[in-house]
C-alpha cells in the first residue's frame, strides 16, 4: 500500500463532512472536548474541562485503573453518551454521534479485546471494513454489475493492506486461527480500510508477543506521515515514550497533566498524584496498571 494514497470506490458519494475548512488548517486541533462529564450513579467517572488533540500526531492517554481513560475513550468514539459537554471533530459537533457514523466521518477505533469475526477468513474480515459498499444496497442483488467492479477494488485494497501488515499468508485462513498478536494486526488493518483521519487504539500492545510488538509499533509510527492522527490508551511507559508525540495523563476522571513524554516523565503532579507509590523511580521502568 502506498503511504497516503487514497483508493476511490466507484459510484460512492463522498462524505463532504471530511472536507471542512477546519480539516485543511493544520494548526487546528482535530478533536476537542469541552466540559465533558459522565457520571455513573454518584460517581463522576469523567470530568474534562478542555482537551485538544493535535492533528497528525500520536497522542497517548495514560492513567491508573479507574482513572476514566476507557470511559473517556468511549465518549470520544460514540460508544457511550456524555451527560454534558461538547466533542468536535474538525470543528464539527459530534457529541452523541454513533460509532458507524463517526467511521464515515473518518474516526475509527480498535479494542483491547479484538473483535475479529473468527468464522470468517482474514480477507472477509478486511472487506467488512470498507465503507459505502454498493453490494449492501437492496437493489444491488438485481444489478450485480453495478457493484462487482467496486468489490474488486475493495479486495485489491484489502490485499495491499494485508501485505503491508505481513498478513498475506493468513489471507484465506479463518481469523479464529490467528494468534492474539495477529488479531491485533488484523483489527488495525481493517480499521485502515475506512481510510480514517483519526485512529483510536485501545491498548494496542496488550497480549502482543515481542516478535510482533515492534512491527505493530512501526506501523503505528507511520500513520501520522499519511495524514492520520493517532490516539491510544497504554499502560507501558516504554511504548508511550517510544512512539508518542504528546501524552495526556488522567486521574479520577480529570486530566492532571499534558506534554511530551519527557515533560510527563519530569512532572511532579504525575509522580505524586499518579505514581505516588513509585516516587523517585524512573517512570519508564514502571508498568502503569
Amino acid at each position: 500500500m502506498v503511504p497516503g494514497r487514497r483508493w476511490p470506490l466507484t459510484a460512492v458519494e463522498p462524505d463532504t463532512s471530511r472536507s471542512s475548512d477546519a480539516a485543511h488548517t493544520t494548526d487546528a486541533p482535530v478533536i476537542t472536548a469541552t466540559g465533558v462529564v459522565k457520571t455513573f450513579g454518584g460517581l463522576r467517572a469523567v470530568d474534562v474541562e478542555r482537551l485538544e488533540i493535535r492533528r497528525n500526531k500520536i497522542t497517548a492517554l495514560i492513567g491508573p485503573n479507574g482513572a476514566g481513560k476507557t470511559t473517556f475513550f468511549n465518549l470520544l468514539t460514540g460508544f457511550d453518551q456524555v451527560d454534558s459537554g461538547v466533542i468536535t471533530l474538525d470543528g464539527e459537533d459530534i457529541t452523541g454521534t454513533p460509532p458507524h457514523r463517526l467511521a464515515a466521518k473518518g474516526m475509527v477505533r480498535t479494542f483491547q479485546l479484538t473483535k475479529a469475526l473468527a468464522k470468517l477468513s482474514t480477507i472477509e474480515n478486511m472487506k467488512l471494513g470498507a465503507l459505502d459498499q454498493l453490494g449492501e444496497k437492496f437493489w444491488a442483488a438485481l444489478l450485480p454489475g453495478s457493484w462487482s467492479k467496486q468489490e474488486r477494488e475493495i479486495e485489491a485494497r484489502a490485499d495491499a493492506i494485508l501485505k503491508r501488515f505481513n498478513l498475506t499468508h493468513m489471507r484465506d485462513e479463518f481469523a479464529g486461527t490467528m494468534s492474539g498478536g495477529q488479531r491485533k494486526l488484523l483489527e488495525m488493518a481493517r480499521a485502515l480500510m475506512t481510510e480514517p483521519r483519526v485512529v483510536m487504539l485501545d491498548e494496542p500492545m496488550a497480549g502482543v508477543n515481542p516478535a510482533l510488538a515492534q512491527s505493530l509499533l512501526e506501523l503505528i509510527k507511520m500513520l501520522p506521515g499519511e495524514g492520520r492522527t493517532v490516539i491510544f490508551v497504554e499502560h507501558n511507559m516504554d511504548v508511550v515514550q517510544e512512539i508518542s508525540d504528546r501524552v495526556i495523563v488522567m486521574a479520577e476522571g480529570r486530566i492532571i497533566a499534558e506534554g511530551t513524554p519527557a515533560e510527563i516523565k519530569r512532572n511532579k503532579a504525575v509522580v505524586d498524584a499518579y505514581l505516588g507509590a513509585h516516587h523517585g523511580e524512573d517512570l519508564s521502568k514502571v508498568e502503569l496498571t
